[in-house]
């Protein structure tokens, strides 16, 4: 055998039982040490983390303790200046006072709609008119919409604790006389118009066509004379307005008639929003008798206390000279009547606010139950609203014509007076085939000063119903550059154009700025558009509106208006961000605390002169002179306002999480005009102070109907 081979490379060494249990022994000790390390430190944060927590409580606690301290002077300095709604409520009541008796001294022969009497007069009057052409009657219809337009705003304007059960019959009666009468009366022009159709026929085609324009209604109509079955397109010239008739139309004796009334007088009138009938009753009967009440009981008190002091007088100065205690009777009885007279003042305010209060909160009353509808294809008027006004579309019979005899004209009248045309008629028998009665296509042209954010619905008035519905309506096509819609109808009747009312809610922001002495712009920014809206004493302005990040120009801007005038034009323009009652069903909203957000509203409307609100994330606030340079990046302060305590919050609007931490340096309040107060400066204050209260008023109602709040 040969000789073995090498080993290669060292002879591993073994790690022996000592070796091993004492590393285990190190690792142990390590351990332990790391334990004890880690215990220790953590104790230690713990340690210091209760302490902070001890420091930051006692901290809280102290400022707690200092804002119940100060709370009732901070709630009586804020009631006080609170009194400018009140005050505000006095000066429309005034207002409307002086606005009946400039109409009593104006004798233009306009009724008072408010006054019964006048009204039923005017009406009954109207009625014995007889042979009105349409121009006339377009005319007169100016004066009737102006009329049916009070009895709304004092439905409307009129507080909900003034407003008595039996005066909202009486308003709302006569705007449906009016309404109905008026009809009426276009229904017995355009009879008159259509006895003359021959006489006014088109050379070219045979037949009669006219258009008549005003600025609140508009006449399309068309007779059938020639009854040629190859016309059955008809167009009214200068427009695209029009229909598609089926061969039986064409060849029978009708007339096509397009009313296009600019304002809805067929849907029927909302309900109106009225107080608790017990906070109503004492609001309207107990104030008087309490006033009166407190007058004479004050009046008693002095006498007797005078009395008391004329005794002691008499016992003490029985020296004194008659003419000494004539002189003290003569300055008693001053006071006497001067210090009741101020009671009763002050008295009627406390009560003025109290019911202000109890309306304002009415207006964020929130429905208990979303509206049920029985009818299939109902349209529900709390999610949709009509826009444009109401086309009213029918067949007519045609009339007897007139016709000349010896250099008179003849014309037969019919005692029932104008008459549908039954399309398609209730009986078929005569008719075999299926489609004897096809739909009508009809062409329309969207009302210029409306503005639809998604393509218009077409709804058609239910008379058996009293509501609107979509059904009965195929092939909609809309064309938005043209303004242009066409659909076809099974029957002919009135229809509307309608939108979604929330389509502009939840808004994505909104900022209220300072502008001027007694005058803010409010911005609210939402999906489709950015609507601007100047507020200054008692009036707003729409100053300006952007759809898709481009300027819109509007009838409505720079045209000055009551709040509540404002509001309803902006709705009937497609520009509605004012929430109702049943809008939390249709919107995903942040739920507030009604009695908390009309806290909030107030306090920013008295705020509003000198400091800017807003939001995008949070509620912000930061002072903002008229009279200061924009800023680029401005300061705002985060504040959380709870009804009872108002803070500024540490976070800001780019933080990751949100946080109830109180900014530091800052302390509690009871109200959030004294938040803001801590960081003012003395010019700031001295506006917030001069603000006229029917300005305040102003802004608040703005913040109250559009629920910025609750609705951003």
């Amino acid at each position: 055998m040969g000789p073995k081979a090498k080993k290669s490379g060292s002879k591993k060494k073994r790690i022996t039982k000592a070796d091993r249990l004492k590393q285990l022994q190190e690792e142990e000790e390590k351990r332990q040490k790391e334990e004890e390390e880690a215990r220790v430190k953590y104790e230690k944060e713990e340690m210091e983390r209760l302490d902070i927590q001890r420091t930051e409580k006692e901290k809280l606690r102290k400022l707690e303790a200092k804002d119940l301290e100060r709370r009732n002077e901070e709630l009586e300095e804020l009631y006080l200046l609170e009194a400018c709604f009140p005050e505000a409520e006095k000066l429309k009541r005034d207002s409307r006072l002086l606005s009946q008796w400039k109409h009593y001294i104006q004798c233009d022969g306009s009724p008072d709609p408010s006054i019964s009497q006048e009204i039923n007069t005017f009406i009954s009057l109207w009625k014995e008119e007889t042979n009105e052409t349409f121009e006339a009657v377009t005319t007169k219809s100016k004066l009737v919409l102006n009329l049916i337009e009070k009895l709304k705003l004092i439905l409307l304007e009129t507080p909900s604790y003034d407003l008595q059960e039996k005066n909202i019959i009486q308003y709302q009666g006569s705007i449906l006389e009016l309404q109905e009468l008026l009809h009426l009366k276009f229904n017995i022009a355009t009879e008159i118009l259509l006895r003359q159709a021959s006489t006014l026929a088109d050379l070219d085609s045979g037949n009669m066509e006219k258009v008549i324009r005003d600025e609140n209604v508009t006449l399309y109509v068309w007779a059938n004379l020639k009854k040629n079955p190859r016309y059955r397109s008809i167009r009214f010239s200068e427009t695209q307005i029009g229909f598609e008739i089926p061969r039986i139309l064409a060849t029978s004796d009708i007339a096509l008639r397009l009313l296009h009334t600019h304002y809805d007088h067929v849907t029927p009138l909302g309900p109106v929003p009225t107080a608790p009938q017990e906070h109503t009753s004492t609001v309207t009967y107990f104030g008087k008798d309490e006033v009166k009440s407190v007058e004479a009981a004050v009046s008693k008190d002095l006498q007797e206390e005078y009395n008391e002091q004329e005794n002691e007088s008499n016992a003490v100065h029985e020296e004194e000279t008659k003419v000494d205690e004539q002189g003290g009777i003569e300055g008693q009885t001053s006071s006497v009547q001067e210090e009741p007279e101020a009671t009763k003042y002050e008295l009627e305010m406390k009560l003025l606010s109290e019911t202000v209060s109890a309306a304002q909160l009415l207006l964020l009353e929130n429905a208990p139950e979303k509206p049920y509808f029985s009818e299939e294809n109902e349209v529900d008027l709390c999610q949709f609203t009509a826009l444009g006004g109401v086309h009213h579309l029918d067949i007519l019979e045609l009339p007897p014509q007139c016709k000349p005899r010896k250099g008179w004209m003849i014309v037969e009248i019919l005692k029932e007076g104008l008459q549908k045309y039954t399309y398609p008629p209730e009986t078929a028998e005569d008719f075999e085939t299926e489609n004897a009665f096809p739909p009508i296509e009809v062409m329309l042209e969207v009302h210029e000063n409306v503005i639809f954010f998604e393509n218009p619905v077409v709804a058609r008035w239910d008379a058996e119903g009293k509501h609107w519905k979509t059904d009965g309506i195929s092939n909609v096509s809309y064309k938005s550059e043209d303004r242009l819609i066409t659909f076809s109808l099974e029957t002919l009747g009135p229809v509307t154009l309608i939108q979604d009312a929330h389509v502009n809610m939840p808004y994505q922001s909104w900022e209220l700025r300072p502008l001027d002495v007694n005058k803010v712009l409010l911005t609210v920014t939402t999906v489709f558009t950015e609507i601007q809206i100047q507020i200054k004493e008692n009036l707003c302005m729409l100053a300006s509106i952007k759809l898709n990040d481009k300027k819109h120009s509007s009838i409505l801007e720079e045209k000055w208006m009551t709040p509540v005038s404002f509001i309803i034009a902006l709705k009937e323009a497609g520009l509605n961000i004012f929430p109702t009652g049943h809008s939390h069903f249709y919107v995903v909203i942040n739920y507030k605390l009604p009695l908390v957000e009309v806290k909030a509203y107030r306090q920013m409307a008295l705020l509003s002169s000198a400091f800017a609100f807003g939001w995008s994330v949070e509620y912000s606030v930061r002072e903002h002179l008229p009279k200061e340079e924009p800023i680029q990046n401005p300061n705002w302060t985060l504040l959380m306002f709870s009804g009872d305590r108002a803070q500024s919050l540490k976070i800001n609007e780019y933080s990751d999480a949100f946080s109830e931490a109180l900014k530091e340096e800052t302390e509690f309040h009871s109200t959030l005009y004294h938040m803001v107060k801590d960081f003012a400066s003395k010019e700031a204050m001295k506006k917030v102070r001069c603000s006229n209260c029917q300005f305040v008023d102003s802004v608040c109602h703005m913040l109250l109907s559009t629920r910025l709040l609750s609705y951003s």
